[in-house]
């Protein structure tokens, strides 16, 4: 019941999700450290290919690499115009990604009391 394939796969995106919103704000507090790359988190493809092959969603983890962004003088690549739009982006769907799975959830909630 709650190993369903779009379960699982809400589940690993919310994870996923939130494991880019953390990069996004490790990137964006150190714009100005030197040397400092920007990390990338990736894992829609992952979860793409996991559930188009019958495979469990589950076994998807979020990757984290390193951004290939040019570098600035100070050797950080970090683009807080590019992170700033990710961020709002990454919550939006992390926001669609819960409001989903509470759906998911009060159907199941509504049939065991029988509403």
């Amino acid at each position: 019941m709650f190993d369903d394939v779009s379960t699982s796969s809400l589940k690993v995106s919310v994870a996923g999700l939130a494991a880019r919103q953390t990069a996004i704000a490790d990137n964006i507090a150190n714009i100005e450290t030197p040397g400092y790359q920007a990390r990338k988190v990736k894992f829609e493809e992952a979860l793409s290919s996991a559930v188009a092959h019958g495979q469990s969603p589950s076994t998807v983890k979020p990757s984290v690499q390193d951004s290939l962004e040019p570098t600035r003088l100070n050797g950080s690549n970090v683009n807080l115009d590019q992170e700033t739009l990710s961020h709002i982006d990454t919550t939006m769907r992390y926001q669609l990604s819960i409001r989903a799975l509470d759906g998911k959830y009060g159907l199941i909630r509504d049939a065991i009391k029988g509403a």
